[in-house]
């Protein structure tokens, strides 16, 4: 399997693992509430644009708690089975490009928002799609920036993302720079550049 299906069966089994009620990543989400957003974004075409699109964000949310008040089981199985054979994104290519970072972030989501969360182990697999996806990610999650941005691993493999100056060097694991992209701050990474250029670059609002 792929990264987007090897994520989305980790993500189900950690649902099961933790219940409806456990706390997430996503602020005011508990479980039940991110379960519900994948399966709106997976199966509401009439909702799933708001997402995306704050003017339809309310209606959005009336489906997405709709289905967040269903019997967690049900809720779970819908989240493992994944789209309808019909939806595009049940294409397997197509579910790689769209649901790999997906999958990977709201993962660790619910991971790292528990009592003593530690980063995965290194999975060669994983954390050079992870890499790939951090990268083609940044440039538009990080176009705000005011600050230049270059990514690197702690293996040494570097990619510059944002163009500016001065220019903040963010180094960690793959996976870890991915949440970053996106937006999240319970990583294990350093910053190297002038200590305001750090400051600016780390109270961005980064993601889409």
């Amino acid at each position: 399997m792929g990264l987007a299906a090897d994520e989305r069966q980790a993500l189900s089994a950690l649902f099961e693992e933790v219940g409806p009620d456990a706390p997430t990543l996503c602020e005011g989400w508990a479980a039940r509430d991110l379960a519900a957003h994948l399966i709106v974004r997976e199966h509401r075409l009439d909702a799933s644009p708001g997402i995306m699109l704050p003017a339809l964000a309310g209606y959005t949310k009336r489906v997405q708690d709709q289905y967040a008040a269903k019997p967690w089981p049900e809720l779970v199985g819908q989240v493992r089975r994944g789209p309808a054979w019909y939806w595009p994104m049940a294409i397997g290519p197509l579910d790689e490009l769209t649901n790999g970072a997906e999958f990977l972030v709201h993962h660790e989501d619910v991971r790292r928002a528990q009592p003593g969360w530690e980063p995965r182990a290194a999975d060669p697999s994983r954390d050079e799609t992870a890499w790939r996806l951090a990268r083609q990610t940044a440039k538009l999650n990080l176009r705000k920036s005011p600050v230049g941005v270059e990514l690197k691993t702690t293996d040494g493999r570097t990619a510059q993302v944002k163009a500016g100056s001065p220019v903040v060097t963010v180094t960690g694991d793959p996976v870890d720079l991915v949440l970053f992209v996106f937006g999240r701050d319970a990583v294990h990474l350093t910053y190297e550049g002038d200590e305001s250029a750090v400051a600016r670059l780390q109270g961005l609002r980064r993601g889409i």
